[in-house]
């Protein structure tokens, strides 16, 4: 039940109200003055203070102006005789919750505290949410020990307070979204929107109705209002996922935002103001698609006020053994399993594989082991098929040369085996490899191989 203290230098209205609250279940406290309330407020955190407005010394007022605010601040209720209300309406414009005429009713008295108690009671769960998102998304948990992790953390701990546009670089499934959110939950935006938009998954003729909102009547099917991303994240952050497939013409509308700090709905002929924090991510390298003309260099460099790498999970490798104690509680907890840890040959295999879905497919495959493992650690066989396993056994199995080899070579010459395999047909090759579509075209294009034919690769 709800703590009230109640303040009141009459000591058989305190006595009287006690009483009352007691029987009611509240946990109650009394002072006789301002000065004695805001004591106890420095050991005692009510959800309701009852407060009389004319008190000697002290008044009501003042009392409210000093109550502390942190962590959460009161539901604080006037008592007032009936020829001050006009101090009672002053009272509430400084911040009390409501206000009571004496003589009280009871009834009245009791529908009020229960609902500043109510009140109260969702600032706190509000506070608890937050906190829980600050834990969360806290940039010091992001999971990674190495040298380009590190470097990427501390610059997202040194932009996080800014305003700062930040462009994330780094391929699907590397974390973009999660250092995005981190990024906004430890900055002081954290209590306003964080709307995500994937712009590869919104189809062209809808992206800016999308992100800017359209009226009534603006085009057919257009029967009301409708805000767009940019009203939605006001005050807070929009995190732009794969920028570098939106087509040219929403590019320089995205860009008159960033410049001027509004925006315009599709149909209208008013601006809106927007406070909106840009955090934007591709997979793509952005420099080559602009020399190609798919995407404007006056954008990117609006964008990439600050940029930070995400490196894939094949070049941080050390983290792997940290990432997947951290998905078997994860999934430990979801899935109601207990499971302990995993073996050193499973671990070895996890260690050995090359990742091409990066993080999001380590997690698959750890939240497909947790549900089918039935021995207190992961075994090698409850994640061999997953991994391929005929694939699998043959990386492990092979010995580098003395001499050592070109990665980069062996890379391209996969692609280009998988492309042959599929007959041209990219989205199959990418299965082949374990990839996503968006992946194995970019890797196809970042080493420049032949262009397949056009009627077979679209």
């Amino acid at each position: 039940m709800a703590v009230v203290l109640v303040v009141d230098d009459e000591p058989l209205q305190r006595d009287i109200l006690k009483t009352i609250l007691d029987d009611e279940g509240y946990e109650t406290y009394t002072a006789s003055s301002g000065e004695e309330a805001l004591g106890i407020l420095k050991t005692l955190r009510p959800d309701v203070v009852l407060t009389d407005l004319k008190m000697e010394g002290m008044d009501g007022i003042r009392f409210i102006e000093l109550i502390p605010g942190e962590p959460i601040e009161p539901s604080v209720i006037i008592m007032t005789a009936y020829g001050t209300i006009a101090s009672a309406v002053e009272a509430i414009k400084k911040g009390a919750f409501d206000y009571l005429t004496k003589p009280l009713d009871k009834d009245l008295l009791l529908i009020t505290i229960k609902r500043a108690a109510e009140r109260a009671n969702l600032l706190k769960e509000n506070l608890q949410l937050q906190k829980a998102l600050f834990d969360r998304f806290k940039i010091e948990g992001i999971i990674g020990s190495s040298a380009k992790m590190v470097e990427a953390v501390e610059i997202m701990k040194k932009v996080s307070s800014s305003a700062a546009t930040v462009l994330i670089l780094g391929e699907s499934g590397t974390g973009k979204e999660l250092a995005a959110r981190a990024m906004h939950y430890n900055s002081p935006r954290r209590t306003k929107p964080f709307v995500a938009v994937n712009c590869a998954a919104i189809p062209e003729t809808l992206i800016e109705s999308e992100l800017l909102g359209y009226e009534a009547g603006a085009f057919t099917g257009a029967t009301s209002r409708s805000k767009g991303l940019f009203e939605a994240a006001n005050g807070g952050t929009l995190f732009l996922d794969e920028i570098g497939d939106l087509p040219l013409m929403t590019q320089s509308k995205i860009l008159r935002v960033l410049q001027d700090k509004e925006i315009r709905r599709i149909g209208s002929r008013e601006s809106i103001k927007v406070d909106v924090r840009i955090i934007a991510a591709t997979n793509r390298d952005i420099e080559r698609e602009i020399v190609k003309k798919r995407f404007r260099e006056d954008l990117f460099y609006r964008l990439k006020v600050i940029t930070i790498e995400l490196p894939p999970l094949r070049e941080r490798k050390e983290d792997i053994p940290a990432l997947v104690d951290f998905f078997i509680s994860k999934y430990n907890q979801e899935l109601g399993k207990r499971i302990k840890g995993i073996e050193d040959a499973a671990m070895k295999a996890l260690l050995g594989y090359h990742w091409p879905g990066n993080i999001r497919q380590l997690e698959s495959v750890i939240e497909r082991a947790v549900l089918i493992c039935e021995s207190p650690r992961i075994l090698i066989k409850d994640i061999k098929s997953e991994l391929r396993s005929l694939q699998q056994d043959r990386i492990l199995d092979f010995d580098l040369p003395d001499q050592g080899v070109i990665f980069e070579e062996i890379e391209k010459e996969l692609l280009r085996k998988a492309m042959e395999k599929a007959n041209g047909v990219a989205a199959q090759a990418a299965k082949l490899l374990g990839m996503s579509y968006k992946t194995f075209w970019y890797r196809w294009e970042k080493f420049n191989l032949h262009s397949p034919k056009e009627e077979i690769l679209p």
